[in-house]
């Protein structure tokens, strides 16, 4: 799993527990869904996940972990990705932005970056098996990227990871399927038919695009207009959420609870966020 801001990866198995009286099957929506980490932890206790988010990397990682199920998926994966680790470098937009104009990655694994997610594109792929190609890359980019953690900022020297070789490996997929889907907070919780929701909504003025936007256009790979030391997407700055406003936020927070029709919710947030 990526490295990221305000994961609950020590939390799982406590949120988890929230909904462990529900009988195997039942439906739970992740509005926010992130890393869809805490999704992982409802899937592996045999509910049945939607995981939603509007940025299309955390989509794809949804797609990757919640929707597919490794029974179906496992084998093909295995040999797409062993393919794609023969895909020689290639430097190309990614490289210049990402290694050169800012220091992100190490040039010799962003031209591997630029060659195999073009590789990607040509393969014709099954959703499914896209997306779990394309989160295969995005976790070996981040095992070898030169930062604190967020994409804000690069370190002044390499990280020692980041002068070790760009490798794939398949995502450890879960058994089961569930469902993914990239709506608006409110669309989600409104469209949703099921027994509980979980929000873990945005909580400061920092949104988590401009955090990691770099794997925001690797999914995409639109090559973007980018601006500032950190080459972020030019939308970081054009599409704001109201969870990132300290005036908007308790009206947006209030407008998805309204829309949701479920027996039971359950929130994370921090206690230094906009609200109390």
């Amino acid at each position: 799993m990526i490295k990221y801001l305000g994961s609950k990866r020590l939390l799982t198995r406590t949120i988890a527990a929230t909904l462990s009286d529900l009988s195997p099957g039942a439906r739970v929506l992740d509005v926010f869904s992130g890393t869809s980490r805490v999704g992982q932890a409802f899937k592996q206790a045999g509910l049945y996940v939607t995981a939603n988010d509007h940025n299309a990397y955390a989509h794809t990682i949804a797609q990757c972990y919640i929707a597919a199920d490794r029974a179906r998926w496992e084998v093909e994966a295995t040999e797409v990705i062993e393919a794609l680790n023969e895909v020689g470098p290639s430097p190309g937009w990614f490289t210049e932005n990402y290694c050169e104009k800012a220091r992100f990655f190490h040039p010799d694994n962003g031209a591997r970056v630029d060659a195999i997610r073009d590789r990607i594109d040509t393969l014709g792929l099954d959703p499914t098996l896209r997306a779990i190609a394309l989160i295969s890359l995005m976790e070996a980019a981040d095992r070898v990227d030169s930062t604190t953690g967020v994409q804000m900022a690069y370190l002044k020297s390499w990280a020692p990871r980041a002068l070790k070789p760009l490798q794939l490996r398949v995502p450890e997929l879960l058994d089961g399927e569930g469902r993914a889907t990239r709506l608006d907070a409110v669309e989600a919780a409104a469209t949703f038919q099921g027994d509980a929701a979980y929000l873990d909504p945005p909580y400061n003025q920092h949104s988590y695009r401009s955090n990691y936007h770099i794997w925001e256009t690797l999914v995409r790979w639109d090559r973007p207009e980018v601006y500032g030391v950190a080459r972020k997407r030019i939308d970081c700055k054009t599409e704001k959420s109201a969870f990132n406003s300290r005036p908007k936020i308790e009206a947006a927070f209030g407008e998805v609870l309204d829309a949701l029709d479920v027996a039971r919710v359950i929130v994370s947030f921090n206690n230094e966020g906009y609200l109390a």
